[in-house]
């Protein structure tokens, strides 16, 4: 059976990007008549907010939306990333126990102003600076800073096969670096979280968006360094405006409170089943007719400009 889930981040108001991404993996999962959980990723203590949190659900619900597990169902609770610390405690320990993890003194200007490659978006490869410190070093440099923790990757070419965009494959080392795995003030990053929420929660299928597929392979190293079982990845083409930028909480791009106020769920449903071309014209639908048309070969692989 299909175990999908859609894990927004209460950092701002819903848009209809994530509308979208919500809609196509319930869509994945109820179109198989498998199960669908929503689970709401609010490790970010700053910015998540719990007044999100409710408005969130609020949208979801007035949508139409109904997920088999998640918030407002048995066991509830355990849904909210924040209140699952301890098993990201208990995990990351059995990635030290591999000694898998060293402690890294690095600022932000120290990896910026550094020579390593950049990833796509900007944020520098770490290549291992701090991985061979001296007992000595390490313990003057403590007197000064809390070390973030981070995973050793080997340096060896890895890939996997992606459901929309096929084969994926990157030098680990190179191309992604040792990554964070626990931050300087003590709290778990989203690599981590999500691969131990996606597994204990029994996920099988994750569609996301495509700006999420580089971090795949970290997170598939995680997996295995974890013994988890691997799910099927399944991304998506994002969806962007004119310019095409990507939809943004930041700007407030068609977010929820627009959309409620000025359109009814079936128009929305709709008016995303068309864009991804899945109806030939606009037109009012529900859920259920949602799913009887709804068909992953047919999304396009470029991104999707919103007209």
């Amino acid at each position: 059976m299909v175990i999908g889930r859609f894990a927004p981040s209460p950092s701002g108001r819903m848009h209809f990007g994530n509308i979208y991404a919500c809609l196509i993996s319930y869509l994945s999962a109820k179109k198989s008549g498998g199960r669908w959980i929503l689970r709401i990723e609010d490790l970010d203590r700053q910015r998540c907010k719990k007044e999100y949190s409710e408005l969130l659900i609020d949208d979801l619900h007035w949508l139409g939306f109904d997920w088999d597990e998640g918030p407002g169902k048995q066991d509830g609770e355990n849904f909210f990333q924040s209140r699952r610390n301890a098993l990201y405690e208990e995990f990351f320990h059995r990635l030290e126990g591999q000694n898998l993890i060293y402690d890294c003194f690095c600022t932000r200007s120290d990896l910026f102003s550094s020579s390593a490659p950049h990833n796509s978006d900007g944020t520098p490869v770490y290549l291992g600076r701090c991985r061979n410190l001296s007992p000595e070093q390490k313990e003057l440099l403590l007197q000064k800073k809390n070390p973030t923790k981070r995973i050793f990757v080997p340096d060896e070419v890895v890939s996997f096969v992606d459901g929309h965009y096929g084969k994926q494959e990157i030098s680990l080392f190179k191309d992604a670096g040792d990554f964070i795995v626990r931050r300087a003030d003590g709290n778990f990053p989203y690599n981590l979280a999500v691969v131990v929420d996606d597994a204990l929660m029994g996920v099988n299928e994750i569609v996301r968006g495509r700006d999420l597929l580089s971090s795949t392979h970290q997170q598939l190293y995680l997996y295995k360094k974890l013994d988890f079982k691997i799910p099927e990845f399944f991304h998506i083409p994002l969806i962007v405006n004119m310019e095409g930028r990507r939809l943004s909480k930041r700007d407030k791009d068609l977010d929820m409170g627009f959309l409620r106020a000025n359109f009814s769920r079936e128009d929305i449903i709709g008016k995303i089943m068309n864009l991804c071309g899945f109806t030939e014209k606009i037109e009012k639908m529900s859920l259920s007719e949602a799913i009887s048309v709804f068909d992953k070969e047919t999304l396009p692989k470029k991104d999707i400009l919103l007209s």
